[in-house]
């Protein structure tokens, strides 16, 4: 891990404290017109939503009915009912938006594979063995200067961006 990314880890509680956990659950409500648009309108209830730390997956649950969870891994999508019964999988999740125009419609496998387990997992997915980051040019964006990092990922990482630029703000 660069001295950068030391920094960043550091700034969000350190890496001792991460790796002490397995997981991290919370309470979410997703919604927007973004859904919707894809013909998978969310509603505002809570869900409750589980992310293992230190591999790409998640669940969350309810998802469809009461009685339903998605659980996501990237090389599986699925939707089962709590007591593990299948109702819907789909292999290679992220292959099926192949060819997607912004007005395809979705099914709630696609739905599904919008999960936050990127969002939970950030800063510290990283550090992740293959993740490579390293610091660019700041970003002045308005008043506010940044710090910029590019990421790379390796090939077996299907949710992690294959290359992406971060911005944090300093004020």
């Amino acid at each position: 891990m660069n001295e950068f990314l030391v920094k960043i880890i550091d700034a969000h509680g350190g890496a001792d404290r991460w790796h002490r956990y397995e997981k991290v659950e919370a309470t979410i409500v997703s919604g927007g017109g973004f859904f919707a648009l894809r013909g998978v309108p969310q509603d505002a209830n809570p869900r409750r939503m589980t992310v293992w730390l230190h591999e790409e997956r998640s669940s969350v649950s309810p998802y469809g009915a009461p009685d339903q969870r998605m659980v996501f891994t990237p090389e599986r999508i699925a939707i089962e009912k709590l007591d593990g019964a299948l109702v819907a999988e789909r292999f290679a999740p992220r292959d099926s938006f192949a060819g997607h125009q912004m007005n395809t419609p979705w099914d709630p496998l696609h739905r599904a594979y919008f999960n936050l387990w990127t969002y939970l997992t950030t800063p510290f997915l990283l550090a992740m063995d293959g993740v490579r980051v390293e610091e660019t040019e700041p970003w002045r964006q308005v008043r506010k200067l940044g710090a910029c990092c590019e990421h790379t990922s390796p090939a077996r990482s299907r949710r992690i961006a294959s290359s992406r630029i971060s911005f944090s703000a300093r004020t």
